[in-house]
């Protein structure tokens, strides 16, 4: 069994302003092999990054969703936070 964690980024509110952000990480979280789902303001701050850091530890997780803004912008910030807790090595 896989432990997913999701990370439901705001993106201040870029995403935000069209899509009900709290909402998607709560059904996010009531889907088979989510252990953890939570949404923040801005996920590729450096709070959002050790929120993500911390979980993966604490919840043992094995496979992480992030939705944010584009990939061209965050994708290695994300990656760098997988690597250094683990994952996507």
């Amino acid at each position: 069994m896989s432990r997913i964690g999701v990370f439901v980024c705001h993106c201040g509110l870029n995403i935000a302003k069209t899509v009900r952000v709290s909402e998607l990480a709560q059904f996010a979280s009531t889907l088979p092999d989510v252990v953890v789902a939570k949404d923040y303001k801005f996920m590729c701050s450096t709070p959002g990054q050790e929120m993500i850091a911390n979980d993966i530890k604490q919840h043992h997780l094995d496979r992480v969703i992030v939705t944010a803004c584009s990939p061209l912008m965050h994708e290695q910030t994300f990656r760098k936070v997988l690597a250094a807790s683990g994952l996507n090595q």
